[in-house]
């Protein structure tokens, strides 16, 4: 297999024909007069993430069912005026994410073709998104503008 890698950026590349990419949010492609907040509904978070993944994978010569692995990050809204949970309550709000992501993360794939997967709960993530996913894909095929090009 003869090696190729392009770099867009830090944080996606291609290389021997796996896409690898991190830091897709719920704001990522979008401008700043359209951007989410923590504020708004965890299922919009959701959908934006999961475009703004299928456009980038897509971009790159991939397609949704070509994605190897994924990692996926949920964090629950930081907001002066939004109290915290705390105990099992926190631990509540966490699974309903969950759920919520799971019901339209399925939608994004072929019937039994949904890559791996980790989910993790975290503190906080960058860019006012309550979930950001990093992971890896086959290219498929040739990108019109290859990534790093």
């Amino acid at each position: 297999m003869q090696e190729r890698t392009h770099r867009a950026s830090s944080n996606k590349h291609i290389h021997n024909d796996i896409y690898y990419f991190s830091g897709t949010g719920s704001n990522d492609g979008y401008s700043k007069e359209d951007h989410v907040l923590v504020t708004d509904p965890f299922e919009k978070h959701v959908t934006r993430t999961m475009e703004a993944l299928k456009k980038s994978i897509e971009s790159a010569g991939c397609t949704m069912d070509s994605i190897i692995h994924l990692e996926v990050f949920l964090c629950l809204p930081l907001a002066d005026n939004i109290p915290m949970p705390t105990g099992r309550a926190r631990f509540d709000a966490h699974k309903v994410q969950y759920d919520a992501l799971n019901k339209i993360y399925g939608t994004y794939f072929s019937p039994g073709r949904a890559p791996s997967r980790a989910c993790m709960a975290l503190e906080w993530i960058p860019g006012d998104s309550l979930i950001e996913i990093v992971g890896s894909a086959r290219v498929v095929a040739q990108s019109p503008s290859p990534v790093g090009e």
